[in-house]
């Protein structure tokens, strides 16, 4: 529709772009100093590697939608289908504004001219119907809120009323849309109205006022509606809907690896402080973090800590840090403030699994370990503060190459008997057996070592150990906060490895498997790695392995974060599974991409967890639930979680968990060659 021609007596072109000339001179400020002046304090990114890859990625979660549609569930959660909704909807009177408001108060008839007269009519019918969609749904998602409330809604900051002010507000942008439209069409008394705006047209026509009045309310109504979309772009920016700007370059910038791979390594030899606790210790992207966050809750209602009564919530981790550095910024009382102590509590840093379940549910590409891992950094190098536990596993590292305290094994006694290859007596062999710290050194977990030979030398496999020139591979220290002893144990492996020739690094730990296959390559060590369950799955898939039919077991399993969640590995498990003979896979309510960790992620296998309520203990309850006779895991952390677990929630029980090694060992048939 067209704009009104004028208002006291000035040109409405004029009106328009003065008014909004202000409002922008208004947000564009806000804007540079509470978001792009202060982002740009911190530490450069570099976003030039697969420039292509992370444009046309970012275009499908941009305009796609798909981390927010990816929480849909018809029983339980449609909000994702309302944000696409909103979303699109948001672009489309975007668009709407710029021709109908914009273009056509400055160059009449403009739209027309663009998109011809039938299509104005077109877009016309789809804004009506859009607008009436909108009102419903934000009448529905104002009951859910404050309403039905569901958990990831009902924590302090998702319950703030700037959420009900902007719900609000586009509610008063539907209404004066439909109002404008409805005056428009009473006053010109038009055919081939849109049909709500025919609606109120004759309920409108029903006053019988002359031409003139119905265009004079027009006018006021259309006036009202643009001054309050110029209102939305002042609010915006003081609000945390500012991540209608920030999410989307949060999501451009993303990293590009794979979630289980920290940043690019610390500089050591070119860093004045180490870690993160102020503004300008922080990157970039982490600052930007803040801004993106759209305060959704999801990644704080599927925290492990927090669902077990931690102090840590992901979301008020990102809001409070963002907060803080404006107030200290804007206010110019302390910009150097420490962050870590009164606004991020120590606390909450130890309590972090790195499981990933924050990361893989935020809609926006926040990557809440990386920050809080920097901030373990700084406690850990710049002020020597780390919980007693975690210290000894570090010392234990730093004059053992391992963390386990009091293990009086070497690394290959568990070898004893099985005559298996050093890499240094066979170089010519080119698979590398990575047998890891707690496979080598633990009691439990070196049956997982002995059943992995059992079965490797069943499929005629040629391989090799590193015995004693294998060292820690360095996660535990990384995810503590030690980069220095991460970089020291992990250039030590890759000046070993790259003695020989290999072809492929085959490993049975998953936190080794990440770190080797992810995190080696920022410092040189380019290697193939696969994890067993790749590995074995392939043996079964070219019959180089056969199991017995000699018993029905039910089995459920449970994904390994930095298998499963940070690498993406979830079928070749469940094959392996699939291929045992009169087996039954019953799966847990929370698994794959939705899973929940066994609680020793993040360097807890050695950390003591902040109060009584264990998160291996809720996991272990869980595959008890299912009614299987045994949980399966493809973890050494993971094994030992669920049997003390098991041993707590029901001793007398015989539900029992074992490595998916040590199944398949006890099953080979034998006769088989």
């Amino acid at each position: 529709m067209s704009p009104p021609i004028q208002i006291f007596d000035i040109p409405t072109w004029i009106g328009v772009y003065l008014l909004t000339l202000l409002a922008f001179s208004i947000s564009g400020s806000i804007i540079y100093y509470r978001f792009i002046r202060i982002v740009l304090k911190g530490k450069p990114i570099n976003i030039y590697p697969n420039l292509r890859n992370r444009l046309f990625g970012s275009l499908n979660l941009i305009f796609g939608q798909k981390k927010v549609l990816q929480s849909v569930s018809i029983k339980k959660d449609l909000a994702g289908i309302a944000h696409f909704f909103i979303f699109w909807g948001f672009l489309s009177f975007l668009l709407s504004y710029i021709l109908f408001i914009y273009a056509d108060s400055l160059i009449p008839n403009f739209s027309s001219k663009i998109l011809s007269a039938t299509g104005v009519k077109i877009f016309q019918w789809y804004l009506d119907i859009i607008s009436v969609l909108f009102i419903i749904t934000i009448i529905w998602g104002i009951y859910r809120r404050w309403g039905i409330k569901p958990n990831r809604l009902s924590f302090d900051i998702t319950q703030k009323l700037e959420s009900a002010l902007i719900l609000i507000l586009i509610l008063i942008l539907m209404l004066t849309s439909l109002l404008s439209e409805g005056f428009y069409y009473a006053a010109n008394n038009t055919n081939n109205t849109p049909p709500f705006a025919y609606i109120l047209s004759k309920i409108i026509l029903s006053f019988e006022l002359s031409s003139v009045k119905y265009l004079d309310i027009y006018a006021v109504i259309w006036w009202v509606h643009l001054i309050i979309i110029l209102c939305f772009s002042i609010y915006i920016p003081i609000s945390k809907h500012l991540h209608i700007i920030a999410a989307p370059i949060n999501l451009f910038i993303r990293p590009m690896e794979n979630p289980g791979t920290l940043s690019t390594p610390v500089d050591l030899l070119n860093q004045d402080t180490f870690g993160a606790n102020k503004l300008e210790d922080f990157n970039r992207k982490e600052l930007l973090d803040g801004y993106a966050c759209a305060v959704c809750g999801r990644c704080t209602d599927v925290c492990p800590a927090n669902i077990t009564n931690k102090i840590l919530s992901p979301m008020h981790l990102i809001n409070n840090m963002k907060d803080k550095i404006i107030e200290d910024v804007v206010s110019k009382k302390d910009k150097n403030s420490n962050l870590i102590g009164e606004t991020i509590p120590e606390e909450s840093l130890w309590d972090c699994l790195t499981c990933g379940a924050c990361v893989q549910e935020c809609p926006v590409g926040i990557t809440h370990i990386d920050t809080i891992v920097d901030m373990r950094r700084n406690l850990v190098m710049e002020q020597a503060k780390v919980p007693e536990t975690a210290m000894n596993a570090l010392i234990n590292i730093e004059q053992r190459g391992h963390p386990w305290k009091g293990t009086t094994f070497t690394r290959t006694d568990w070898a004893e008997g099985l005559n298996v290859k050093r890499l240094k007596d066979y170089p010519e062999t080119k698979t590398l057996l990575w047998v890891g710290c707690t496979s080598a050194l633990e009691e439990r977990s070196q049956k997982i070592a002995q059943s992995m030979v059992s079965i490797l030398n069943h499929a005629n496999i040629d391989f090799a150990i590193l015995g004693e020139e294998e060292t820690c591979s360095g996660d535990p220290a990384r995810r503590l906060g030690n980069e220095y002893l991460y970089q020291t144990l992990a250039q030590k492996n890759i000046n070993t490895i790259n003695k020989y020739s290999l072809d492929t690094i085959l490993t049975m730990c998953p936190h080794c498997f990440n770190v080797i296959k992810n995190e080696y390559p920022h410092l040189g060590g380019n290697y193939n790695v696969l994890h067993y369950t790749e590995y074995i799955d392939t043996l079964f898939q070219e019959k180089k392995l056969k199991l017995l039919t000699k018993m029905e077991t039910s089995i459920t399993y449970h994904d390994s974060c930095y298998l499963g969640r940070h690498n993406k590995i979830y079928d070749p498990p469940r094959n392996i599974i699939n291929s045992i003979p009169n087996s039954n896979l019953i799966e847990m309510k929370r698994c794959k991409d939705k899973g929940f960790c066994c609680g020793a992620g993040g360097g807890h296998m050695w950390l003591e967890e902040s109060n009584n309520q264990k998160i291996n203990h809720v996991r272990g309850k869980e595959s008890i639930e299912t009614g299987a006779d045994t949980v399966a895991v493809s973890c050494p952390f993971c094994l030992q979680m669920f049997e003390e677990a098991i041993q707590s929630n029901n001793p007398k029980s015989n539900f029992e968990a074992k490595d998916l090694l040590e199944i398949i060992d006890e099953n080979i048939d034998r006769n088989k060659i």
